[in-house]
């Protein structure tokens, strides 16, 4: 879809539901309850909802929230990319809005895994006859953490890299949850503590890796215009690409440090007719320390093999020389399951200045990048203070 054909849409709402360990409440509730958030964040109304974009672990998610939430919508979306969902669901709605098929985007997730004691996925069983349940599942392999365990040795092997680089990026992480009320974790964390955690797979350590909680996020979508009028400062989208390879097994994937990300950097860049030294606001999904090394390298923000020293001595931390994650990340602020969305709701509170204590000073423009499955896709996008 090429910026174009699209019409000028904004975000003009954003909201988390209660967050951590939510105890007596679906995955549902805490979609509905972010939902509602949202809405009132952008000063919207569930009547005004026409268009539904939700991902959860259960099966038909927009129908079940839109019958949830009383909202009967001429167009629902339910894509499934893992962590990255909700941002392509941003795209689709861009389309759905530019089409005329609906004018109020409602985007959510929602997740319980934290309460539920799992990071499985309730709903799927998996199919013995797929390569996954072929070739990975009767081995044993730690999934999705096997196989950055493998990215982050051949980047150690490649390029130097050591243990006290991973934990570079969860301290600075820790540091900005200590700063968000909001934040699971905010308790001190050292470089020491980090590699003195227990091995996961490794060299990842149990603080190389991000938390499992409960957790719901909404966004709302409409046209430019329509949200001149509305509650709060609008954040537009000035640029979204994406790239696709493989499904969740990545045979065919010549090399794991390059992914795709690049390609749907410098896209979403020259979308919105950016440079990157123009950004600054940086959102990067941290399900895993090495994949900040790994996008910090690929989304250009370094050169390639550098990302262990660009990070050292606090640099993504507050008040260091290149700070991101500003929420805590997944790594400290909270990931139930897919963290995409959290992403965005970041983001956009950023560039309209609500951080308080984790305000960055300048704060135009933003750049959220999320993975899908285990290097299968790929998104960036570039939002802009209006």
């Amino acid at each position: 879809m090429h910026k174009e054909s699209w019409a000028p849409v904004s975000i003009v709402g954003v909201a988390e539901s209660d967050l951590g360990k939510v105890p007596g409440k679906t995955a549902l509730d805490l979609q509905g309850q972010a939902a509602r958030r949202a809405l009132d964040d952008a000063g919207l109304s569930l009547a005004d909802v026409d268009g539904v974009f939700a991902h959860t672990d259960d099966r038909f998610p927009a129908v079940l929230l839109s019958e949830y939430l009383g909202i009967q919508p001429r167009y629902i979306d339910s894509t499934n990319m893992g962590g990255m969902s909700n941002i392509s669901h941003i795209r689709h709605a861009i389309a759905a809005i530019s089409a005329g098929m609906c004018s109020v985007a409602l985007i959510t997730y929602g997740s319980t895994q934290a309460s539920d004691g799992s990071r499985a996925l309730a709903s799927v069983v998996e199919n013995p006859r797929t390569p996954r349940g072929q070739f990975v599942l009767p081995y044993g392999q730690l999934s999705p953490i096997g196989y950055y365990a493998m990215v982050a040795q051949l980047h150690f092997h490649r390029y130097g890299t050591t243990l006290t680089d991973l934990a570079e990026v969860a301290v600075a992480a820790r540091k900005w949850a200590a700063l968000n009320p909001k934040a699971y974790r905010r308790e001190p964390l050292t470089l020491e503590d980090v590699m003195q955690s227990p091995v996961l797979a490794d060299p990842l350590r149990a603080r190389d890796c991000c938390l499992v909680t409960d957790g719901g996020g909404a966004l709302v979508i409409t046209t430019a215009e329509r949200a001149a009028s509305l509650k709060k400062k609008p954040v537009s989208v000035k640029g979204l690409s994406e790239s696709f390879s493989h499904h969740y097994t990545p045979f065919s994937t010549a090399d794991w440090l390059e992914t795709g990300v690049a390609k749907t950097a410098q896209e979403a860049l020259d979308m919105a007719d950016v440079k990157r030294e123009d950004i600054d606001v940086v959102q990067i999904y941290d399900h895993f320390t090495i994949g900040v090394l790994q996008s910090l390298e690929e989304l250009g923000f370094c050169k390639r093999g550098e990302a262990g020293d660009f990070v050292k001595n606090g640099a993504l931390a507050p008040g260091g020389a290149f700070p991101i994650n500003t929420s805590g990340g997944g790594l400290s602020y909270g990931h139930p399951g897919m963290f995409g969305i959290f992403l965005v709701i970041e983001a956009v509170r950023q560039l309209r200045g609500e951080c308080g204590d984790r305000q960055l000073p300048r704060h135009e423009l933003a750049l959220c990048h999320a993975p899908g499955l285990v290097f299968s896709c790929n998104t960036t996008m570039i939002l802009g203070a209006q």
